[in-house]
């Protein structure tokens, strides 16, 4: 059995496979509300979570396979990663354990493929939520597909801001300075990566052009964005099923009677019949992460590294 770090998956997947990746499997049928309900078992000091998923690679081939990742909110403070995970791949026929994956790597490739789909073309301007791994990895894949030149980066203070905007790497050719929620106003694209349990800015200030990546949370009790935000904007998710029994920033508003959940746009429905979206107000995906982005990305990664090597 192989073992892909996350090296050897970023060398191997680069944003743009990646995304077409996703976007093709989801072309050729692969239907997401058939996603197995994410596992999730709360342990002394934080939770497992349990993604399990079947379908066909690029190639035709059958995976399965079953991400197991852990949630420990002390770790940050022990200077350990909050969510940690790996990724079993199997052959989907006989069930043979072809490869463990780095989970985490995986999980940092999904939604620019979504960000693709929404964001205008010249997307300079980006608002970045948080300042961790999620956070570094967002910014790589967002430069990957838009042209980003500048990047403001908001903590819960000032003092924060400042410490993360400079903790960030490979920031050449960006302008990177540290900022307040107040900037959303002037971007084309905002990406939440925090584990936030209220809203992290007034979505009255949003530009009617602009795309907000909320991807901080899997929990109906938590959220990135406020009522307005999801009132007014075109919301796009992964499925309808797992936002109505995961995305805290919708569920919280629905349970309210303030948003039908049959106006939710499901991501497939974008690729497949490329719906109009609105224009003249603000789109927002929220994503919660399934186990079919994680099983497509494995496979693709997984099938990228043995062409590589057969080529040799």
């Amino acid at each position: 059995m192989k073992t892909i770090d996350a090296a050897a998956i970023a060398a191997a997947l680069p944003p743009h496979t990646a995304i077409r990746a996703l976007q093709q499997a989801l072309r050729d049928g692969l239907d997401p509300e058939a996603d197995p309900p994410r596992g999730v078992v709360p342990v002394a000091h934080g939770q497992l979570l349990l993604m399990p998923a079947e379908g066909r690679g690029a190639r035709g081939r059958g995976y399965a396979g079953v991400k197991i990742a852990t949630v420990a909110p002390d770790n940050p403070a022990r200077g350990l990663p909050r969510i940690q995970g790996r990724y079993l791949l199997l052959d989907a026929e006989t069930l043979t354990p072809l490869a463990l994956l780095d989970g985490v790597a995986l999980t940092n490739l999904r939604t620019a493929a979504a960000a693709d789909l929404l964001a205008p073309p010249d997307a300079s301007r980006l608002v970045l939520f948080g300042g961790g791994p999620a956070a570094h990895s967002h910014l790589a894949a967002l430069r990957a597909i838009r042209p980003i030149t500048q990047v403001t980066v908001v903590g819960r203070t000032p003092e924060r801001s400042r410490r993360l905007a400079g903790g960030f790497p490979d920031t050449t050719g960006i302008g990177l300075t540290a900022g307040q929620p107040e900037a959303v106003a002037d971007a084309d694209l905002i990406a939440c990566c925090t584990t936030a349990r209220t809203p992290l800015f007034d979505g009255t200030l949003l530009p009617p052009h602009a795309t907000v990546m909320a991807v901080g949370s899997h929990e109906p009790g938590a959220r990135e964005v406020d009522d307005h935000t999801v009132r007014h904007a075109t919301v796009v998710v992964e499925s309808r099923a797992a936002a109505t029994r995961e995305a805290g920033d919708l569920i919280q508003v629905i349970d309210r009677g303030l948003l039908d959940p049959a106006h939710l746009l499901p991501l497939a429905d974008l690729v497949r019949a490329a719906p109009a979206v609105a224009p003249g107000r603000p789109r927002l995906f929220k994503s919660v992460g399934m186990a079919w982005e994680d099983l497509v990305i494995a496979g693709a990664a997984y099938d990228a590294i043995r062409t590589d090597e057969s080529d040799r």
